[in-house]
């Protein structure tokens, strides 16, 4: 038998076969469609979910990144990312006063606490001192 000849010609299992084969082949094509839309629609599901105020141009970077796929990573930035709360940041940040290294000021609340500490500890240590006093 060589190579380039067919195998089960004129025979039902040949037919068999080639409808198995096809089925398989609609089945993963179909498959990898879905799948792909399933992933190209996940900025607009998020922004959805969220219900994000800039839902039009999310949907609308999504339908333009099926022709440049760059567009679609920025709608996947927008709908990811919450704006307000990244300006605040970013605000926050700009606004808050820089410190230099030498001049850093200790927390009241952490200076008490730690005075505290150090007293509760040596008041331990005059008790303990009493005591070896009196055993000797």
């Amino acid at each position: 038998m060589s190579l380039l000849a067919t195998p089960f010609v004129d025979a039902s299992t040949d037919t068999v076969l080639h409808v198995v084969a096809a089925v398989v082949l609609v089945g993963s094509v179909c498959a990898i469609a879905f799948g792909f839309w399933k992933i190209h629609e996940l900025p607009v599901s998020k922004a959805k979910k969220k219900k994000h105020q800039q839902m039009g141009l999310i949907t609308a970077l999504t339908w333009i990144g099926f022709l440049w796929h760059w567009v679609w990573v920025v709608a996947v930035i927008v709908a990811f990312v919450d704006s307000d709360q990244a300006l605040r940041r970013i605000r926050d940040i700009w606004r808050e006063p820089t410190k230099a290294p030498n001049d850093e000021q200790k927390d009241p609340a952490i200076e008490e606490a730690s005075a505290n500490q150090n007293v509760h500890l040596e008041g331990g240590n005059q008790d303990l001192s009493k005591e070896e006093k009196t055993n000797a």
